[in-house]
């Protein structure tokens, strides 16, 4: 695994109308347009069975078939606090990660992905004890509810509260409230991305940084002047066959995300699909996609839209890889070269803090 994060980590950057853009190549595969191994043994070998009882809902069938049982890379002691975050009428569950240190800490605020209606702490929490551990900041992992149960705009809320939340217990949680982050996968990247949105109206912004793991950023997949999704668009040259089930699992055709998540508003809405906002005066933003995953081509997109609304964008992409590769934390490295990506960002932008 060293000598594969090795490779990853030796890869320059180039500058594309305005957006820095870093292409990284499967690490011990030259052949383009192929699947990454670690991906293609998951892929053809190694999917969890999902056990059901009779009469299970498609909701309960969805969720069941989410999340993975991935690693801790951690290489210290990373402490974890359950919290409840106060919502009218209920509370939301919250976990903070994060490493011994004397002074208050840069916080990065994550959210999980999962289609608006799945998705789990469990998760995401060894990759959020990952991030606290190589960035050396605090992460609050936020429980949000979810559809259809909660539709639009309560999961939002909820995100966007957490952070309100944070700031207001800043001592409490010994974080930095000049230090603010916001991450997330899928659906949590299209969450973080609107929670900036939100943030942005304040007089005194708190986000100063976002990170998009493939985010979904135009719900119900509306024509639009940024990007034409197409099959054409990705290079199969090795077993194309198997690469378009890939791509195409996560084709919403029955527009599920309409039924379950946005129910009774507007798809367009710029808080649903932040792809139709407008993005000047964003905090500064890192992309990431993998090659073969069916939301590629709108995060590209997003990137590309940011970069040009002035905001420092930079967009990593890694060859050979599928959606909700961070889940494969420990099998895919992919997964641990990002987190340092992300690492050396706050690092960078938080130096002062942190």
């Amino acid at each position: 695994m060293q000598d594969l994060l090795r490779t990853l980590r030796n890869r320059s950057s180039i500058h594309q109308d305005g957006l820095e853009i870093v292409d990284k190549p499967i690490p011990d595969v030259s052949t383009p347009g192929t699947l990454d191994p670690r991906v293609r043994e998951v892929v053809l070998t190694q999917r969890p069975s999902i056990s059901m009882p009779e009469g299970a809902s498609p909701v309960e069938l969805a969720r069941a078939g989410m999340g993975w049982d991935n690693e801790d890379v951690t290489t210290r002691k990373i402490s974890t606090d359950v919290l409840a975050i106060p919502r009218p009428g209920t509370t939301i569950e919250a976990r903070l990660y994060r490493p011994e240190a004397a002074r208050p800490l840069p916080l990065v605020v994550y959210f999980h992905g999962g289609g608006f209606f799945g998705g789990t702490l469990e998760t995401v929490e060894n990759p959020c004890k990952a991030l606290a551990d190589k960035g050396n900041v605090a992460v609050l992992s936020v429980g949000y509810r979810l559809a259809p149960e909660h539709p639009f705009p309560t999961g939002l809320e909820d995100c966007h509260a957490a952070i309100d939340w944070a700031v207001e217990h800043a001592d409490r949680l010994g974080i930095d409230p000049g230090a603010i982050a916001v991450a997330g996968d899928s659906a949590g990247g299209n969450l973080a991305t609107v929670c900036c949105l939100l943030d942005r109206e304040r007089p005194m912004p708190y986000i100063r940084y976002q990170v998009l793991y493939y985010p979904v950023v135009n719900v119900g997949e509306h024509p639009n002047s940024e990007y034409d999704w197409t099959l054409e668009a990705y290079d199969r040259q090795t077993e194309p066959e198997l690469l378009e089930r890939i791509i195409l699992s996560l084709q919403d055709e029955e527009g599920v995300l309409e039924q379950w998540y946005v129910q009774a508003s507007d798809s367009k809405d710029r808080r649903i699909s932040p792809l139709f906002a407008t993005l000047d005066d964003l905090p500064e933003a890192l992309v990431i996609t993998g090659e073969f995953d069916y939301l590629r081509l709108e995060g590209e997109a997003y990137a590309k839209k940011l970069a040009r609304a002035g905001v420092k964008t930079r967009y990593l992409h890694y060859r050979g890889m599928e959606h909700a590769f961070l889940d494969k934390l420990g099998l895919y490295p992919q997964a641990e070269d990002s987190l340092d990506e992300i690492a050396k960002d706050l690092k960078r932008l938080f130096s002062q803090t942190n």
